[in-house]
């Protein structure tokens, strides 16, 4: 078993609770800007700054969010007086109270004024069904629910007679957090501390449902350490990376759902390192780009499709400004530039030639500042994770100027586990492990990890816990490699091997990646299993497809009529036909079939994070898979 172990960096060890860190800031510099709170939208002229004067990097936006600091005294106050009324609400040391809503500032809030009595959250997504939320809530015999709006209440509230424990559904559109600080006035604060210096580092802090990518989601106990450990190896390996703001404080708009690990992770690093927080409940480029402009963040932790998204959009947009030879001749610049800084860092090369330096340079102007004023203009790196990231794409944004950083992990894992290091990125692989963690390749490609950052096991699950730790190692499920220096590649699940009828293994994920580069895709899931050859079902990005259609006068076209469309499949066969010249003949895709809605989480096709449920989609297009074989 090939084996990669990366030296811990000089932090001390955590000892108490995650809580503790917030009221050490308040204590050590009160006046810290730990967080900005939403205010509703404010108007201004497009192309000028909250204090109307002119902004370079701006876009023509009408509303813009308006953000109101909030320092390490002010927040650790707030915290400190919902912990009392979480008291007064019967909340005891140990309770599992569930956190149902969207990103936003009150789960922050909610998750440290849980912590600093002990008590353990539970994340749900806030579009879980009736029955998943019944499993989850019965299962954790959470005591209480926060919800953000009278559809989730109802939610909660048609499974309440399964769920014997749950004394307390909290709203926040009906200002519950007002409600229970007023509840806890009368209470001392010391009652708090007294709970507070009562938690260890190996209490569990929190239980975390698994996508569910392979059957029932799983509850994983993360303890106070596990996230603390995730959460300084990240602030020890990339310190200089969040630190690089020009001189000014680091800061980050946390759009991931905080009801995925990841969130989690960001928001915890944040309090830890003194960073400036702000939140963003959706990840709409309507919704996103606005708050991007007005937030102005100085890093950013996003998943591919976020990226994907912006590239569309930017192309879209030279497109329809008539400069899409200028953008694709920029786009291919900054591939190479950054193409061969990286084969120069790794003595491979002498990195760009004077010409390509040059011609560079001529588009940092006019697309690459563009493209980062879309990010609100201060943004200089960004962390990518939770699915892979096409090599090509993340050497377009570097090379734009924003430094990419791919990472690997799981809910098993508090987030990653491994990174591409500080300022030695490899792009096309998820990097090295974490300081303190390692990493190893298994006899049949499966990747294992061990770390500070590695769950406890799963809750009321003690067999599944057996099969997946091992001597502290957990065996993650993925297929991976090893380089010479030590970077991970992941080549797929091992559950996803697709084994057709001729005996030829195949892990999908590389090829259904190709495809995808397309700009006209949105999703690709192969199949096969069992089949004489491999095939596809395609998805249609909406965007992207309007505009081929308008391009293409072919507007009049309804959507089954689009489905059918020669040309159209034409375009999509070109690029099967590019992704099929990575693999044998035998693994090529030899059909596919364009599908007329994209998969979503509503129709559980996709898991909340965005990774394709194989076996629901699968089974929900029985038909169309089986008509892909027809004689």
């Amino acid at each position: 078993m090939r084996e990669f172990t990366t030296p811990a960096l000089a932090r001390p060890e955590a000892t108490g609770g995650l809580a503790d860190s917030l009221y050490d800031t308040a204590e050590r510099t009160p006046g810290l800007v730990q967080l900005a709170r939403r205010a509703p939208a404010h108007p201004h002229p497009p192309g000028t700054d909250r204090a109307g004067g002119p902004r370079q990097d701006a876009t023509a936006r009408q509303d813009v969010p308006v953000w109101q600091d909030v320092t390490a005294q002010e927040f650790r106050d707030e915290v400190l007086a919902l912990a009392k009324g979480l008291l007064t609400r019967g909340v005891r040391y140990g309770d599992r109270v569930a956190l149902m809503s969207r990103t936003r500032y009150e789960w922050t809030l909610f998750d440290y004024a849980l912590w600093s009595i002990g008590a353990i959250t539970v994340p749900v997504y806030p579009t879980a069904a009736a029955e998943q939320v019944r499993w989850i809530l019965a299962e954790t015999q959470a005591v209480a629910c926060l919800v953000e709006d009278e559809d989730a209440a109802m939610t909660v509230g048609a499974v309440c007679d399964a769920l014997p424990d749950l004394t307390g559904i909290w709203q926040l559109d009906r200002d519950c957090v007002a409600a229970i600080t007023e509840d806890g006035r009368g209470v001392p604060d010391a009652l708090v501390h007294r709970q507070r210096l009562g938690v260890s580092a190996s209490n569990i802090a929190t239980v975390v449902y698994t996508s569910g990518t392979t059957g029932r989601p799983k509850g994983c106990l993360i303890t106070h350490a596990n996230l603390a450990a995730e959460a300084d190896a990240l602030l020890a390996g990339w310190d200089e990376v969040f630190r690089d703001t020009g001189g000014g404080q680091p800061s980050t708009l946390l759009f991931l759902p905080l009801a995925h690990v990841y969130g989690r992770a960001v928001q915890v690093a944040a309090i830890r390192g003194g960073f400036r927080i702000g939140h963003i409940p959706e990840v709409s480029t309507e919704a996103l780009l606005p708050a991007l402009d007005s937030f102005r963040p100085t890093f950013l932790h996003a998943v591919p499709y976020v990226f994907e998204k912006i590239f569309q959009q930017a192309r879209q947009a030279a497109e329809n400004a008539g400069r899409t030879e200028l953008f694709e001749q920029a786009r291919q610049v900054a591939v190479d530039w950054a193409a061969a800084r990286e084969q120069k860092l790794f003595g491979l090369g002498p990195g760009p030639s004077p010409k390509l330096r040059l011609r560079h340079l001529a588009y940092e102007r006019t697309v690459y500042q563009r493209l980062r004023g879309v990010l609100g203009g201060r943004v200089r790196s960004v962390m990518c994770g939770g699915s892979s990231l096409r090599r090509e794409l993340g050497l377009f944004f570097t090379g734009a100027g924003l430094q990419l950083y791919e990472g690997y992990g799981l809910t098993e894992t508090s987030a990653a586990i491994i990174a591409n290091p500080a300022g030695r990125q490899k792009l096309g692989t998820v990097g090295q492990p974490l300081p303190g963690a390692s990493v190893a390749i298994a006899d049949d490609g499966e990747v294992w990890v061990r770390g500070g950052s590695v769950f406890g096991g799963y809750l009321n699950h003690p067999r599944c816990t057996t099969e997946s730790l091992y001597d502290g190692w957990f065996a993650t499920g993925d297929l991976g490699r090893l380089d010479e220096d030590g970077y991970l590649t992941i080549t797929g699940r091992k559950k996803d091997l697709i084994v057709t009828s001729s005996g030829k293994n195949l892990a999908p994920a590389a090829l259904e990646e190709r495809v995808a580069a397309h700009p006209l895709v949105s999703q690709c899931m192969v199949v096969g299993d069992d089949r004489p050859y491999v095939a596809a079902l395609i998805t249609l990005d909406p965007a992207a497809l309007a505009h081929w259609l308008k391009t293409n006068g072919r507007e009049q076209l309804d959507p089954w009529a689009v489905l059918a469309d020669e040309q159209l499949h034409a375009e999509i066969q070109r690029a099967v036909a590019a992704a099929n010249t990575a693999v044998s003949r035998a693994e090529s895709i030899r059909a596919f079939r364009l599908l007329p809605r994209e998969f979503g989480p509503e129709q559980g096709l996709l898991t909340p994070s965005l990774k394709l449920r194989r076996a629901a989609i699968a089974e929900f297009y029985t038909a169309d898979i089986e008509e892909l074989y027809a004689p």
